[in-house]
């Protein structure tokens, strides 16, 4: 076996489970590394792989459970709401290719955070990578009832059997685009006309970029509060790309200089967006390029009103 060879043909699959089991791209690549290692050294120590996607597969949900667990306190000591990494299409090397399908959106990445590290794997092994709950068992070390009753729960505290993602995917773009124009129109009501009633917006700057600490919630209020913040950007050169990645509707919001500033993910299920996720972390942006400095953005906006 051509370790470098295997490693290329591995590389995505254990992304893939490392990416969905943690949310965090950086974490991700982590991950991988240490895989590739423990794959590494095991041929160096002549063991013969015969399955080496099963060895990959296998460590990685171990390591991500690892991570998880040592994650915990981290996240428990967050500034504001802990959101995931969003991965873009266009910004992906060929190690982190990950099916851009609903399994992969935000929305479950952010209902796979209720569960616990095993729960999660399972989860992820059986509903995204579809193995049978033989191989599952093996991987994190449990028997094949006991992965199914795991499942059974995980199912119940993610509320997995009452997600409905847009199948729709060009209905899904319209909704998407009218929402933008809206936006760039100043349009209250069009931007509220493809809002849920009872709307979320949630934001995570993680205390290095200004967000809102806490999840807003109402058409109204989220309607306004986006077209506050449209025009603001506007002001300072901010521009709003529409893509579409992690299954999922996306505006990328860049500052003049091509900067990433924030990612905002559109929710969408029902012929409404549900629920919005503004990514503004620089830290949690930093694999897709350049990260602008929002504070410094705002800051340098306030000085110029002042010196007025």
């Amino acid at each position: 076996m051509d370790l470098a060879v295997e490693a290329e043909a591995l590389r995505p699959l254990m992304f893939s489970i490392a990416y969905r089991m943690l949310g965090s791209v950086t974490d991700a690549e982590d991950v991988v590394q240490s895989g590739l290692l423990r794959l590494h050294e095991h041929m160096r120590a002549g063991e013969v792989i015969e399955r080496p996607d099963a060895f990959a597969s296998t460590v990685t949900t171990r390591l991500s459970i690892d991570a998880l667990r040592s994650a915990r306190r981290t996240r428990e000591m967050y500034v504001g709401p802990w959101l995931p990494e969003p991965l873009l299409i266009d910004d992906v090397d060929p190690g982190r290719q990950v099916e851009h399908d609903e399994t992969a959106s935000m929305a479950v990445l952010r209902m796979l955070e209720r569960l616990g590290p095993v729960e999660r794997a399972v989860f992820v092994l059986h509903d995204s990578l579809g193995l049978d709950y033989d191989e599952i068992a093996e991987i994190v070390e449990r028997t094949p009832a006991g992965c199914r009753q795991i499942l059974h729960r995980a199912r119940l505290r993610v509320g997995a059997d009452g997600v409905r993602f847009e199948v729709d995917r060009a209905r899904s773009a319209r909704l998407a685009q009218d929402f933008l124009r809206a936006l760039r129109n100043g349009d209250v009501d069009g931007v509220v006309r493809v809002l849920a009633n009872d709307v979320v917006l949630t934001a995570d700057g993680g205390g290095k970029a200004p967000a809102i600490q806490h999840p807003m919630q109402g058409d109204v209020a989220v309607a306004r509060f986006l077209i506050g913040l449209m025009r603001r950007g506007e002001r300072l050169g901010v521009r709003a790309e529409p893509v579409f990645a992690n299954g999922e509707h996306i505006l990328v919001f860049r500052g003049a200089n091509d900067a990433t500033l924030s990612v905002l993910i559109l929710h969408i299920s029902g012929g409404a967006i549900q629920s919005l996720s503004n990514q503004l972390n620089p830290d949690k942006l930093r694999h897709l390029g350049l990260t602008g400095d929002l504070f410094a953005l705002v800051r340098g906006e306030n000085d110029e009103n002042t010196e007025r």
